[in-house]
Order: C-alpha cells, then sequence, then structure tokens
C-alpha cells in the first residue's frame, strides 16, 4: 500500500479521520473566521490520510500525524463520517488512547458525524 491513499470508503481512511477528527477537536483553526471550501476541506482529508497512514498498520502516530490533526478543521471531518464509515471503526477507545499518546485530552461525549467519544 505504499505510496497510495485508502479510497474514501475504506476502513483505513475511516480510522484515519476518527484519529484526525478527535486528536484536532480540541483545537478548531479558523481561517480568517470562514469556514473553509469544499477544495480546503478536501485537501485537508488527503494530508491527514498521508501523514497518518501508519497508524492504520498498528503504528503510533507520527509528530506529522499529531500536527496534521491539530490543523485539520472538524467542518471538513465531520460530515464525512458516515454512519458505513463510522461502522468500520471497530475500537474507537484505541483511537482515544494513540490521542491522549500525542498529548492531547479527549473530551467526553464529543459527536463528530455518526460518532460519539466514550
Amino acid at each position: 500500500m505504499k505510496g497510495r491513499r485508502p479510497s474514501l470508503s475504506s476502513p483505513a481512511f475511516g480510522l484515519l479521520l476518527v484519529l484526525v477528527v478527535v486528536l484536532g477537536m480540541g483545537e478548531v483553526i479558523k481561517m480568517g473566521g470562514a469556514a473553509p471550501s469544499a477544495a480546503q476541506c478536501h485537501e485537508e482529508r488527503a494530508l491527514a490520510v498521508t501523514a497518518c497512514m501508519p497508524v492504520v498498520f498498528g503504528k503510533l502516530p507520527t509528530p506529522q500525524c499529531c500536527e496534521r490533526a491539530r490543523v485539520s478543521h472538524t467542518e471538513c471531518i465531520c460530515p464525512v463520517i458516515t454512519p458505513k464509515v463510522a461502522a468500520t471503526i471497530h475500537d474507537i477507545n484505541r483511537a482515544v488512547r494513540l490521542i491522549e499518546g500525542c498529548g492531547r485530552r479527549v473530551p467526553r461525549h464529543f459527536k463528530c458525524g455518526s460518532i460519539t467519544t466514550p
């Protein structure tokens, strides 16, 4: 899978989105007060998938993955967490543990799309 990004409907993409959302939810960055464009959101999701791919294969988040999580907008990520994508996330607690390993506090009961943190 080296050099390839997972498809938008793959379990890998779902896990990466959840990781990015929960990592980044403490610091939503607004771009000049305006919501990001559809093109900016698409690019943010693509960058997050690339930076956080090792997580899918059991690795810890890299500094690049944690950084990407901090600068990603939840309004770009949450709308694509559909019930179908959420169903691919088998262990939200693993995602929470990884996030806390990055030094981020995870709010309880945070809702993003079809996922709510424990």
